[in-house]
């Protein structure tokens, strides 16, 4: 069966979902699920994303994403490349974690709607489904902790991620962001819990498309006016299919390396440093390192990439280094790369 084709587009709503590979837990502990969050929020600030929801289970994840950029693909790529190499490495394991392709539904947006509130609600009862909160035993949704119904929609704003988005949630539901409201927006969904069965909560039939076969099956949740839309995006996109790839790579690419390069001259500038200097220096010194940190956390380019361009002999050297030098960024005490460091937008 033919793969759908990724309809991208500034400002679209996607579900995205990845199972592990057969099946198997992408997940054996807490510090997996803190490791994949800090890669969202990493992909976050790389290519702009914003999250409205998101789910963690053992076996699977769940989020409502949206772009603003056109960019799912690049940024995907991305973040399940890195969380792979995190979980493998740290578990001393090889090989895939997330089984085959992730799955993408083209969400409708529009509030009026209410695909985006259906979907909102399916995403955060996972855990009833998933048998890991039973309302009929007394437990809420706020007992499960790794969902953003419980770390974001639950806490004060000045607590959220910055890739956070709230505002569209609230919206949907008639709720304000203040202590009564978020407490309303809680008590609706556990309301929700406690009415619907648990095999089936969060299911929703609308316009005779059903949610659950859709996020499986699907390739959009919404209208016929939504479908119409994508269905004239997808064919641009299928009429471009035979040269989409090679094209889409060189584009993406080239504008990640014009912008790495722009920032490792604004680098070069601010940390004293030459083009022959960068070359003649040690990976791992702190200047140097502080240039490849930069680039990784900014854009989605390769360590390899970074290794190149930098002159730090592999990419994994990029790698360790980095990691040493983002866990001592508090620590920092040369002026030139403290400046440098406060310079750079990340998120």
């Amino acid at each position: 069966m033919p793969r759908h084709v990724r309809v991208e587009y500034p400002g679209a709503f996607y579900h995205v979902m990845a199972r592990g590979d057969r099946g198997e837990n992408i997940f054996l502990d807490d510090k997996d699920r803190e490791q994949i969050l800090r890669t969202l929020a990493q992909a976050c600030a790389k290519t702009g994303w914003r999250i409205h929801a998101w789910v963690l289970m053992t076996n699977h994840y769940h989020w409502l994403v949206e772009t603003p950029q056109a960019n799912l693909v690049e940024g995907m790529r991305w973040l399940q490349n890195t969380y792979t190499r995190s979980f493998n490495h740290r578990h001393k394991l090889w090989g895939h974690v997330f089984g085959g392709r992730y799955k993408a539904v083209l969400v409708e947006s529009d509030l009026e709607s209410a695909y985006f509130g259906n979907l909102w609600d399916y995403i955060h009862l996972n855990p009833v489904r998933g048998g890991l909160v039973d309302p009929k035993e007394g437990a809420v949704l706020l007992d499960y902790p790794w969902s953003s119904l419980a770390q974001v929609y639950a806490v004060v704003p000045t607590r959220r991620p910055a890739c956070s988005a709230t505002e569209r949630a609230f919206a949907a539901f008639g709720c304000k962001d203040s202590v009564a409201g978020r407490r309303e927006l809680i008590e609706r969904l556990e309301q929700r819990a406690v009415a619907e069965e648990a095999e089936k909560c969060g299911w929703i039939v609308r316009d005779g498309q059903s949610l659950n076969s859709t996020l499986r099956r699907g390739w959009y949740w919404g209208s016929q006016i939504f479908r119409q839309k994508v269905l004239a995006l997808a064919a641009e996109g299928l009429h471009r299919l035979a040269n989409r790839s090679r094209r889409t790579t060189d584009q993406w690419r080239d504008h990640a390396q014009h912008s790495a390069t722009d920032l490792i001259r604004q680098g070069l500038k601010m940390l004293g440093l030459s083009e022959a200097r960068l070359k003649a220096t040690k990976g791992s010194e702190p200047r140097k390192v502080s240039l490849a940190w930069a680039v990784a956390r900014s854009t989605t380019l390769s360590q390899t990439w970074i290794a190149d361009r930098l002159h730090m002999r592999s990419a994994a050297n990029v790698s360790q280094q980095v990691r040493r030098f983002e866990s001592q960024l508090k620590r920092q005490t040369d002026p030139r790369i403290k400046r440098w460091i406060k310079s750079v937008k990340i998120c």
